[in-house]
């Protein structure tokens, strides 16, 4: 990391003490904004395009070029865009990061509109308000802050498409910048972590498994081969897996789950009771500790697959089959202590304590690509994802405050 950024990590507790009081308000200054992201519905399953135009051209109006990649539909993108330092230059200097999907809302008994914001005793509700529209909110809001500050190290900003279901877009962002020969410094993942540091996280690996037997009528049960019931075989030992890793490590005490885990979470097939069934399907994932190999545990499930299963399948109907197809990777992130960054960020929010998480961010890509990367960001996870999902307006502040001291920390005096 560059040695400017670490000269302003050793400034910045002097600085935290008395962040700018400028845009200071009664309310959060980026209250507006972040009630604007909520207000477009970017589940997965949907485009993002609307929100990342509207944030394209806020920045160009201020003068700021954003330069987007899409996916391969064209109907979802990536932004990124950077504030200048006060000299113009562009290379090196902080990204905040911060993906613009949300997770659906179906099924979830809402008391409110979930694509409307809502303050209410304290707290902002609407989908994506936690995670993470309220991080995004506040690092454009503070923009003109940004580009009033003489700033030493250029400030960048990096949103994604399709986090939420493996972390799809954020590598289609970080090749574009390795093509044009962008350089960061460090970067900050605003996920919610109450504006505390994060500086590690598991691995997630996510899988489908289709095991394809052959149809009967349920009398003649012995001429048929039951997909689901060699699924259920599968799954068995997947949890047997995950038992032993709880039992037997490795372990980390400092995350909140100290053992990698596993666990199957959509299960389908079947078509009528009296109908040995030909097809089911599962999806299965694996989260490792930073230093396991995230392949391993795939590697017991298909050997056990194809030793212990298919042979018995087979000996009934020769063109039964388990197939396997990977959904996501998301490497596991797991920061160092003596990066610029990190120690930047602590010395901004005062707070020394090593946390770790079992939920996955965008930071293990970051640092996969060579930035150096911690996770901090305004609202609490245990509220990401579920029905009435808010941030506390306290939260938001502390956020500002932070930006702010961000902001006073890259200012140059000269």
């Amino acid at each position: 990391m560059s040695t400017i950024v670490g000269t302003i990590a050793n400034q910045a507790s002097a600085n935290a003490a008395s962040p700018s009081s400028a845009g200071r308000s009664a309310v959060p200054l980026s209250l507006p904004w972040i009630e604007k992201l909520i207000g477009f519905d970017t589940t997965s399953r949907e485009s993002n395009l609307g929100l990342i135009e509207t944030v394209r051209d806020y920045l160009k109006q201020a003068g700021i070029d954003a330069v987007l990649t899409h996916d391969a539909a064209g109907r979802k993108a990536n932004l990124f865009a950077t504030v200048p330092a006060h000299d113009g230059h562009t290379d090196g200097g902080i990204v905040l990061s911060g993906h613009t999907d949300v997770v659906p809302v179906n099924g979830q008994p809402w008391d409110t509109d979930p694509f409307k914001a809502v303050v209410k005793d304290g707290k902002l509700y609407g989908r994506g308000a936690c995670d993470m529209k309220g991080f995004i909110g506040v690092s454009l809001a503070l923009l003109p802050e940004m580009q009033a500050a003489r700033l030493k190290q250029p400030l960048h900003f990096a949103l994604s498409y399709d986090e939420e279901v493996g972390c799809v877009g954020a590598p289609v962002m970080l090749a574009d910048l390795k093509r044009r020969g962008i350089r960061l410094d460090g970067c900050i993942v605003g996920e919610p972590t109450t504006m505390r540091p994060i500086v590690a996280h598991k691995g997630i690996n996510a899988y489908k498994c289709c095991v394809r037997g052959h149809a009967a009528h349920s009398s003649l049960t012995p001429k048929g081969v039951n997909a689901i019931e060699y699924a259920a075989r599968l799954i068995c030992h997947i949890r047997d897996l995950a038992d032993q890793m709880r039992a037997q490590g490795p372990f980390d005490e400092e995350f909140d789950v100290p053992f990698s885990t596993a666990q199957t979470g959509l299960v389908s097939g079947g078509i009528a009771l009296n109908t040995v069934p030909s097809l089911c399907e599962f999806t299965f994932e694996y989260r490792n500790l930073p230093p396991v190999d995230p392949t391993g545990l795939f590697e017991q499930v298909e050997k056990y697959a194809r030793e212990q299963l298919e042979p018995a399948m087979r000996a009934v109907q020769p063109h039964a089959s388990i197939e396997f197809t990977q959904i996501c990777a998301a490497p596991a992130f797991d920061g160092v202590e003596q990066e610029a960054i990190t120690q930047l960020v602590r010395a901004l929010t005062q707070n020394q304590v090593r946390r770790k998480v079992a939920y996955g961010t965008e930071a293990g890509l970051f640092q996969l690509a060579g930035v150096p990367s911690i996770v901090c960001g305004p609202g609490d996870i245990e509220q990401a994802h579920k029905p009435n999902e808010y941030v506390a307006i306290e939260q938001i502040e502390a956020c500002e405050s932070f930006t702010r001291k961000l902001i006073a920390s890259l200012v140059t005096h000269s």
